[in-house]
């Protein structure tokens, strides 16, 4: 069974950035305003290939599946 993730607390501090997260999915290793930056700002803390998420301006809710 899949379990949802609350990222409120990621939308309300980094709003328009893009955020480097470990495997848990809501530890943040790093944030910078391109991919780029934030995958070479987790490189160099030691993750090779952490989840990159671009987080929205706007939280809007999202009903669906997967």
């Amino acid at each position: 069974m899949c379990m949802a993730i609350d990222w409120t607390p990621i939308f309300k501090k980094y709003k328009g950035r893009w955020v480097a997260l470990k495997d848990d999915e809501v530890t943040v290793i790093a944030d910078a305003p391109s991919a780029k930056t934030v995958l070479s700002k987790a490189k160099k803390q030691g993750y090779d290939k952490p989840i990159l998420l671009r987080v929205p301006l706007k939280n809007l809710p999202f009903i669906g599946s997967s």
